[in-house]
């Protein structure tokens, strides 16, 4: 039974309808009637809602000091500026950690600190992260850590730290465990006690808080002139962290990410506008799906397989030869990086294949001496995708497993990762996105806990794809005038996706296979003519054959720009064909 649910095309969820209110926004905003309809499929409730998504400024941002620690953060901070004590910067080995490290590494040198960043390389597979940063700390005779992206889950290892006469601040956004850290202070949005009101801030979005907190003490005090510092400056990075670590683009995320691609368009920093040239993105025009599809993954691959230090120095070089140098190095390490996810995905695929049975269970537990510990990741998210259930997949070497874990909304993680804890030699992350590192004799006691608990929890309907549909939309009112009112809704990421419409639509002409793997429609409705691209569907073209055939179609518009003319494409989400009437 659960074979033939798996292999189900998503189900359609149709958006649901309050004429009175979608007018309500229609006359207070003065958007179109379709527009209004997403905000209301979106479930926004009250006009001040709906302002403040559509038209919040920098001034709308949080007080940096509803951070329960914060104060003690800065006074910690003030203290070693004023005895010029060395900082280390300690950052977590991806985007987010990576851009917050060269955020706080960059701000402390700016005012004057004594700073040096570390972020660890975890393709050791080592249990422990923080070892090595200690020793560097050390060497460095540094008397304050301040961690960025981790270490709320690192108590012991903060213990040693103290130990040594290290005194250390946390800055992270990660799940805590039941053992908090003792240190001076610990900013997290996630701990029970927080005031801070945005939860979603990711590890960047915290370092960036902290930076705000000091440059008001240093402001307020007269230590610094508020003309000699900007710190809209760093928003960049902070954009940069918070799209690639998925971060939810609502609330005070939007904020800070709408600011900071203004500040990526024009940014002054050598090392990205290399890597951007690499990417073949213009500037002036970069998007969050060119940081999450081209940017996020080439910084990526340092922290999966290289070393993920030069990330950190690409964003503060400013070399532009040795710039170009990294971000080729980048590039190539990205090409490394997909051929290695190219074989281990295959051989993940090519085993599910010969066990179906696996896909009898709600959950999927894998677990391998073959596959790289850094991209397993990538692969993870892609197959909890793909088969819409709770994935873990577990990289072993050396008889030390470390486990990626991607789940769907119907099942948090870190309840049942907690519940495992007796076999865990340690866990992090998110409900929705963890980690863990575990011995290989207890990966068989964990699998069958795992999937027993998702059978436990999930039912069949929660295993089956969804597709939300957001309005209902025409032809006729797809011009670059309903565009201009769309992109209110910009940018677009997690919890904010680009809104799917629906309609009715004619093949004027059979489909067309196009680089391999898509599919390209032509569509009409009402005499307007509009080509589709169904990105990954070239295996349904066989459903496709015949001419004036009837499609319901699911679809983003987009603008499409070719030879400097531009046109509105649709990008189709899922397609059904109509039944043929009577």
């Amino acid at each position: 039974m659960q074979r033939s649910i798996q292999n189900r095309d998503p189900i359609w969820i149709y958006p649901k309808t309050d004429a009175e209110w979608v007018k309500t926004i229609i006359k207070e905003f003065n958007i179109h009637p379709v527009t209004a309809q997403v905000l209301a499929s979106r479930k926004f409730s009250s006009l001040e809602d709906i302002h403040d998504y559509l038209y919040a400024k920098l001034p709308n941002l949080h007080d940096p000091h509803l951070f329960p620690d914060m104060d003690k953060a800065v006074a910690r901070v003030i203290d070693a500026l004023k005895n010029k004590e060395n900082i280390l910067i300690y950052g977590d080995n991806d985007v987010d950690g990576i851009t917050g490290a060269a955020l706080l590494t960059e701000f402390f040198k700016y005012i004057g600190g004594g700073v040096f960043f570390y972020v660890p390389n975890r393709n050791s597979l080592k249990k422990s992260i923080m070892h090595d940063a200690l020793d560097f700390a050390l060497s460095k005779q540094c008397k304050l850590i301040i961690t960025v992206d981790c270490g709320i889950t690192a108590a012991n290892e903060i213990a040693e730290a103290v130990a040594q006469n290290i005194d250390v601040i946390i800055t992270d956004h990660h799940e805590p465990t039941a053992k908090l850290p003792h240190c001076i202070a610990t900013l997290n949005p996630k701990l029970l006690n927080s005031t801070y009101p945005n939860r979603s801030l990711t590890g960047v979005g915290v370092a960036f808080k902290l930076a705000h907190a000091i440059t008001n003490y240093l402001i307020t005090n007269g230590e610094i002139s508020s003309s000699k510092i900007d710190l809209k400056r760093y928003l960049d990075l902070v954009a940069l962290g918070t799209i690639a670590d998925m971060g939810s683009l609502l609330g005070e995320n939007r904020i800070l990410v709408r600011y900071g691609l203004k500040q990526l368009r024009k940014t002054k920093r050598i090392g990205l506008s290399k890597l951007f040239s690499v990417c073949e993105l213009k500037p002036g025009e970069i998007t969050t799906v060119d940081i999450a599809s081209k940017v996020a993954p080439r910084m990526n691959s340092l922290g999966r397989i290289a070393d993920p230090i030069k990330g950190v120095e690409l964003l503060l070089i400013r070399d532009p030869v040795a710039a170009e140098a990294l971000a080729k190095e980048l590039d190539l390490n990205n090409l490394e990086r997909q051929k290695i996810e190219r074989k281990d995905a295959e051989d993940i695929e090519k085993f599910i294949k010969q066990n179906p049975d696996i896909l009898e269970k709600k959950a999927i537990v894998l677990a391998s001496e073959k596959w790289h510990p850094g991209i397993i990741p990538i692969i993870t998210a892609r197959i909890a995708k793909q088969y819409n259930r709770p994935i873990v997949i577990i990289a072993i070497d050396n008889g030390l497993g470390k486990g990626s874990i991607r789940t769907i909304p119907e099942f948090p993680l870190l309840e049942n990762l907690y519940e495992n804890r007796n076999i865990l030699e340690n866990f992090g992350g998110h409900d929705f996105a963890a980690g863990l590192t575990i011995k290989k004799q207890n990966i068989d006691e964990f699998r069958n806990n795992f999937i027993a608990a998702a059978e436990k929890k999930l039912k069949d309907q929660d295993v089956i794809s969804k597709l939300f549909l957001d309005a209902k939309i025409n032809f006729g009112d797809l011009t670059f005038d309903f565009m201009e009112s769309l992109s209110l809704l910009e940018p677009f990421g997690n919890e904010n996706p680009a809104p799917i419409l629906y309609c009715d639509a004619k093949q004027t002409w059979p489909p067309k296979v196009v680089g391999k793997t898509h599919l390209k429609l032509y569509l009409e409705q009402n005499d307007r003519l509009l080509e589709g691209i169904a990105f990954g569907m070239a295996d349904k073209k066989d459903r496709l054959s015949s001419k004036n055939q009837t499609l319901h179609i699911a679809f983003t518009p987009h603008i499409n720009i070719f030879l400097n003319k531009s046109s509105i494409q649709l990008q189709i989400k899922d397609f059904q064909l109509a039944e043929p009437s009577a």
